[in-house]
């Protein structure tokens, strides 16, 4: 099973991943990791990523899920997911971009049976705030609005868990151990 920690910058994703990890004994993966070099220079520099700038991105976290999902382990993942196209990439790789180029049709689904996406959800000027006095980050605040603007918040048919980011991690993390232990089977349980 594989959990996709998703949401804007500063929403907290990491601090909740490897809250979990430590938590469950689940390898954590922090998708900014593999950022290409362009792409942190250019947040650096305060300038939004396109779709263009993402897609290799993207594509690169797609293939650890992959190697998660055959290995047959559990694990999370950060990644901030913000579109719906960006979280079918991540289901489904290159085949994601096939099927939504003009005249395909490539029909893929909007889930996957054993990966999940958890949401952190939370209002602009919480995050901001958060993101003002976070250090050490290449992410910038003022690059805040234009992930707000890109974000096309997950539905329910995408295997979801929308987490409320006011709540304390520990109190987040108890969702989360709520949700894997509804859909484990009894079998495998934490």
């Amino acid at each position: 099973m594989i959990y996709i920690i998703m949401g804007v910058s500063g929403s907290g994703k990491s601090t909740l991943g490897i809250f979990l990890s430590k938590k469950l004994n689940w390898p954590f993966h922090e998708g900014d990791s593999f950022h290409s070099k362009e792409n942190i220079e250019k947040m650096a520099r305060g300038e939004p990523l396109t779709d263009q700038d993402r897609f290799p991105w993207l594509l690169k976290v797609h293939e650890v899920i992959q190697r998660e999902k055959c290995s047959g382990c559990d694990a999370l993942v950060a990644c901030s997911a913000l579109k719906r196209q960006y979280r079918q990439i991540l289901l489904h790789g290159s085949r994601a971009l096939s099927a939504s180029s003009p005249g395909s049709h490539l029909d893929i689904s909007s889930s996957s049976p054993d990966v999940f996406f958890i949401y952190l959800h939370g209002d602009y000027d919480f995050i901001y705030q958060r993101l003002v006095t976070r250090q050490g980050h290449y992410m910038r605040a003022d690059l805040l609005r234009s992930q707000f603007d890109a974000l096309e918040p997950p539905l329910n048919e995408e295997n979801v868990l929308t987490l409320d980011i006011r709540k304390g991690v520990s109190e987040m993390a108890v969702e989360v151990e709520k949700h894997i232990m509804s859909v484990k089977p009894s079998t495998e349980k934490l």
